[in-house]
């Protein structure tokens, strides 16, 4: 149990990548501050968490509102005592380009990104610091955020604007002994998120055609597997655990090679 009596605050606690870090680290004994702007997300994911004998707690939270934030760390502090491991994974998803795109929906998209990373570290970080934890702060990026992506500008600008945030929190906050990294996924295959639904209680209707959808994303990746939230999951326990003491204002990727891929060579041909 690598994070036995750590607590976890994760923003945007889905099926998907948020649930799958979040069933990660309880798995690994810490207790969950799940955090959505949609109640039921935040209440299944703890629920379920409950259900297997962990220990959580469900918090719903527009990450954009200060007091919402503050109110968020405060229940942490009341129900748990404390945040040990921050996630910041809280994310929209708008499929726009510069030139489509209005201006107000730009900012919302950013706002949720980055502005939601930047009040969460800063309250956590305070609290952290008023308790004298030494604690752990993971930014969920994207390979959108190392690349250029059309017709997706908000979400690419907002994810590579936390790859530096990132390096500037860690140097901030490392006289305080909070460790601050990033963790890159890239596109994932749905089959687990689907799976999760179910277990969270959820009606699941035909994933074929959703599946299929992401093939040209696997033929894409060097390794021609896509990962799973629970890839995402073991390696935020990584980067929130003792076995990553010694790093601080590093991106971990967890993109089957996406970014590392030569830009010309097609992994899905076959190698002589």
């Amino acid at each position: 149990m690598k994070l036995d009596g750590k607590i976890a605050l994760v923003t945007g606690t889905s099926t998907n990548i948020g649930g799958g870090i979040a069933e990660g680290l309880a798995a690994e004994g810490a207790a969950l501050v799940c955090v959505d702007a949609r109640a039921e997300n935040a209440t299944d994911c703890a629920r379920y968490i409950k259900s297997i004998g962990g220990r959580a707690t469900a918090v719903t939270c527009d990450v954009t509102d200060e007091r919402e934030v503050a109110a968020a760390v405060a229940a942490a502090r009341e129900h748990f005592d404390g945040v040990d491991i921050l996630v910041n994974n809280a994310v929209i998803f708008n499929r726009k380009g510069v030139i489509d795109m209005p201006l107000d929906e730009w900012r919302r998209q950013l706002d949720i990104i980055l502005g939601g990373a930047f009040l969460f570290t800063k309250h956590v970080a305070k609290s952290m610091i008023e308790q004298g934890r030494k604690g752990a702060i993971i930014n969920i990026i994207s390979t959108a955020g190392h690349q250029g992506e059309p017709n997706n500008i908000a979400y690419c600008t907002g994810k590579s604007g936390l790859l530096n945030f990132t390096r500037s929190a860690a140097m901030e906050l490392v006289a305080h002994g909070i460790r601050v990294n990033s963790l890159t996924p890239t596109a994932t295959d749905p089959s687990e998120s689907l799976e999760r639904a179910a277990r969270w209680g959820r009606q699941v209707r035909s994933s074929e055609q959703f599946k299929n959808a992401f093939e040209p994303f696997r033929r894409g990746v060097p390794m021609q597997k896509l990962p799973s939230p629970s890839d995402y999951g073991r390696a935020a326990v990584f980067l929130a655990s003792d076995d990553s003491s010694m790093i601080t204002g590093t991106d971990l990727r967890v993109d089957s090679g996406a970014i590392a891929r030569y830009w010309a060579w097609n992994p899905s041909e076959k190698q002589h």
